[in-house]
């Protein structure tokens, strides 16, 4: 799959591996919004692969433990040196009355034990690159324990690259200050909805050479399909968000432009971003991504959404 083109005035990290510039997210093949059967599941991630994904981000919160398993079960039939595979910690898989629940815990004995559980539950060897996920309101134990931990399992040669995943930026710009990560992976806060990214995490990130993985870049589905069942940010579309879509749905169109073009292509343009994670339920889904993502888009639209960006 051909990546955007880039500003060329900028220069991503050195950190940049063009080989899993696009990823696969697997929240949704893992039953996000919706259940998505056992065939569909496969079919989507064999769609995947066959665009030409070798990159995959998954999680334990996925479905609690179902994406890390149906992932597992796919790549146990590729060769383990043409991909590479993500995942995170921070929420322990436990029984509970109505089945598994999710138990947070960034303590560093949580880091080994939530590590040890993904690599079961997808038969994997190693993970290449492991995330903080999600230390909103635990950032004391994210920094002071889990952050430690992966630090000597990257040292010890355990796992490649280690980061922070979160939907916010601020916390994560104060990881990359603080803590010395590979790799952010920032989900909505670097779209054409919101870019508050842009502000610090982003700049941080290119002084530090930290790569950016962008993720949520239809922001839960409006930039997608802004229908009335939409979601923005796990939530209904609020009236004022809505708004904004139709917007930028407008003036995409003037440029002959889908909307999901624009919304796919648009993180790579930053210098700091160097990879992007895409979510997909269904093969369709995959493949209407490889052509949003090759889709010419003119300079002139660029110009205008930056232009509608900042009256927002």
């Amino acid at each position: 799959m051909t990546r955007p083109a880039t500003d060329p005035a900028t220069t991503p990290p050195a950190t940049t591996d063009p080989a899993t510039a696009i990823g696969l997210g697997t929240a949704a093949i893992g039953g996000l919004y919706e259940d998505v059967g056992e065939a569909t599941a496969r079919a989507t991630l064999e769609a995947a692969w066959a665009s030409g994904i070798r990159y995959f981000d998954t999680a334990p919160h996925y479905g609690a433990g179902v994406a890390e398993r149906r992932l597992g079960e796919f790549l146990r039939t590729r060769p383990r040196a043409e991909f590479t595979v993500s995942s995170k910690l921070g929420r322990l898989l436990r029984p509970g009355a109505d089945g598994l629940v999710r138990v947070r815990d960034y303590s560093a004995d949580g880091v080994y034990t939530s590590i040890a559980e993904s690599l079961d539950r997808t038969g994997l060897d190693r993970f290449d690159t492991l995330f903080i996920h999600d230390p909103d309101d635990h950032w004391e134990a994210a920094l002071g324990a889990a952050y430690p931990a992966l630090a000597r399992l990257r040292e010890e040669g355990a796992v490649d690259r280690i980061g922070v995943g979160m939907n916010q930026a601020a916390m994560l710009a104060r990881f990359v200050a603080e803590a010395d990560l590979d790799c952010v992976l920032v989900a909505g806060r670097y779209t054409l909805l919101d870019r508050t990214a842009a502000t610090e995490l982003l700049p941080r990130c290119a002084e530090r050479g930290v790569a950016v993985v962008a993720g949520g870049v239809f922001n839960s589905g409006v930039l997608a399909d802004p229908g009335p069942d939409a979601h923005f940010d796990y939530l209904p579309v609020p009236p004022e968000v809505r708004e904004k879509v139709t917007t930028l749905a407008a003036a995409c169109a003037r440029h002959g432009i889908a909307l999901p073009a624009a919304a796919l292509q648009f993180p790579l343009r930053h210098k700091a971003v160097t990879s992007l994670v895409l979510g997909a339920r269904t093969p369709a889904e995959v493949e209407q991504n490889a052509r949003h993502l090759t889709a010419p888009i003119p300079e002139a639209l660029w110009s205008e959404l930056d232009g509608l960006a900042v009256g927002w």
